[in-house]
């Protein structure tokens, strides 16, 4: 892998990570509000109404860069009022320099508390002229990591990478590709 690929990883964690604190700052706010709960006399089930549609939030950073999270849909877990399911979930990095980052997944399981998330599904991660997509991205502060899994898949300008695992650490930005099985290798295509 080129110096440039690498570069271009190291930025998109940063964004990644840019995207994930404001996502999780601005989600806390939004569920600490009450659910309103109704019950049947009958048979004393409780049932909880706890769906927000078209979640959104918006912000703009010091370095003047603007974040933008949406999911069609939002759905507190019953059991566990610190979870939330999205789904249709995409996501808008506007940097300062005019690039734009483009994130999109069909689920992302989120915790308040510890503002862990877990992507899911078509995963696509657009940086400029790089992509990666995957089905799973677990992504936890409480780790310092970032593990992309299942189906990986980078692509840049001029090589096309396919892993079981990409993994960083968010502290050292240290990144590591690697396969499941040892005898199995990383592939590495060039484009033409």
């Amino acid at each position: 892998m080129n110096k440039r690929s690498i570069i271009t990883i190291i930025v998109l964690i940063f964004v990644l990570l840019s995207i994930y604190w404001f996502y999780n700052q601005k989600l806390q706010k939004t569920v600490n509000k009450e659910i309103p709960t109704t019950s049947e006399a009958t048979d004393k089930k409780v049932y909880n109404s706890n769906l927000i549609k078209n979640v959104e939030y918006s912000s703009e950073d010091l370095n003047g860069n603007k974040y933008m999270i949406f999911a069609e849909q939002g759905e507190i877990d019953v059991n566990n009022n610190n979870i939330i399911f999205l789904k249709k979930v995409r996501a808008s990095v506007e940097l300062k320099d005019s690039s734009r980052v483009l994130i999109s997944s069909d689920y992302a399981k989120y915790n308040i508390m510890n503002f862990d998330t877990i992507f899911s599904k078509n995963i696509s991660i657009n940086y400029l002229k790089n992509m990666i997509s995957s089905d799973y991205l677990d992504f936890s502060i409480e780790r310092n990591s970032m593990i992309i899994s299942k189906n990986v898949v980078y692509t840049d300008q001029s090589n096309t990478l396919k892993t079981d695992v990409i993994e960083v650490d968010l502290e050292t930005k240290n990144t590591k590709f690697y396969m499941h099985h040892e005898k199995d290798k990383v592939e590495i295509n060039k484009l033409k």
